[in-house]
């Protein structure tokens, strides 16, 4: 069986995202990683608008990338690509966010359309559920499916005053906590797919 390189671009679109928000932040006068976003990184009039634009376009080719060697994996293992699908969504939205920047309002509506992509974990668990081979993937994937409602029901919380005044001063912090699980799992999935592959 030939090799799915492609699976490693899931760990790839997790670094490059990972090292550019680190490295772009930099270039930003002041900038907190525990009380502002990530938009406010590469937000229209800031110094790092087009370097965060090009980085948010390199992690949308590499999870693209990502969910082509997924659906490979799936279809060749009898499994519903789904997941794949979901993950390629998540390309398309880390475009529309790259395009248009902060605080245009088609930049919102391509954040609030990452909840698509937020789903491949469940749609990988249970597509692959009565796989023995990558049963350790599975269970992984659950854990990460719930870790990542977690963190978008924290990233919710300007919609419950008494929960967002405890929140509030670390909101950037709580937005990497959920783009730390979703990458995460690309990460170790596509690790591991790549392994059995």
């Amino acid at each position: 069986m030939t090799p799915n390189y492609r699976l490693l671009f899931g760990p790839l679109a997790a670094a490059i995202l990972g090292i550019g928000i680190v490295g772009l932040a930099l270039l930003v006068p002041n900038y907190s990683h525990v009380h502002q976003t990530v938009s406010e990184i590469g937000e229209t009039g800031s110094p790092a608008r087009i370097a965060f634009a090009v980085m948010l376009g390199c992690v949308a080719v590499c999870i693209l990338v990502f969910a082509w060697g997924v659906r490979d994996a799936s279809v060749a293992a009898h499994h519903s690509p789904l997941a794949a699908y979901s993950i390629g969504f998540m390309a398309v939205s880390a475009a529309g966010i790259a395009v248009f920047a902060y605080p245009h309002p088609a930049h919102n509506i391509f954040g609030m359309s990452e909840l698509i992509g937020y789903q491949a974990p469940l749609a990988f668990a249970l597509a692959w559920r009565h796989d023995p081979s990558v049963k350790h993937l599975v269970v992984f994937s659950w854990i990460f499916f719930l870790l990542i409602w977690g963190a978008i029901a924290l990233n919710l919380s300007p919609f419950v005053a008494p929960v967002w005044v405890y929140l509030k001063p670390f909101h950037g912090l709580v937005q990497r906590a959920l783009f730390a699980a979703w990458f995460g799992w690309c990460a170790i999935a596509g690790i591991l797919l790549f392994k059995r592959s």
